[in-house]
């Protein structure tokens, strides 16, 4: 009982190798094509990732994908429930994650 301090401390040092780390790593090319607006770069990390020259098929791909996610419609919760096609679907997850959470395995 007494070396708990020593557990939550132990935390302390994965935290610093990836403080140390962080910097050196890559940024992800549909962050920088998406967020950053960046095509440069992001064809530059996708030559990195894939090894080719030619990434333009990716880069469209990316964009592609982007313009499909904008144009999808969100639906809220209740909209989820009405929908007869995954209500149950959707009562089961809720179901199985709250027992999930009451059964105490988290705690273990």
């Amino acid at each position: 009982e007494s070396r708990w301090p020593y557990l939550f401390g132990a935390i302390v040092v994965p935290s610093l190798i990836q403080v140390v780390i962080l910097p050196f790593l890559p940024e992800s090319p549909r962050y920088l094509l998406l967020e950053k607006q960046n095509t440069s770069k992001a064809e530059k990390a996708f030559q990195t990732f894939l090894g080719k020259d030619d990434v333009s098929h990716e880069i469209e791909e990316v964009l592609a994908e982007s313009r499909v996610q904008r144009n999808t419609k969100l639906v809220s919760v209740l909209e989820l429930l009405r929908t007869r096609a995954v209500r149950w679907q959707v009562i089961t997850v809720v179901v199985t994650m709250g027992c999930y959470q009451l059964c105490g395995l988290n705690a273990v």
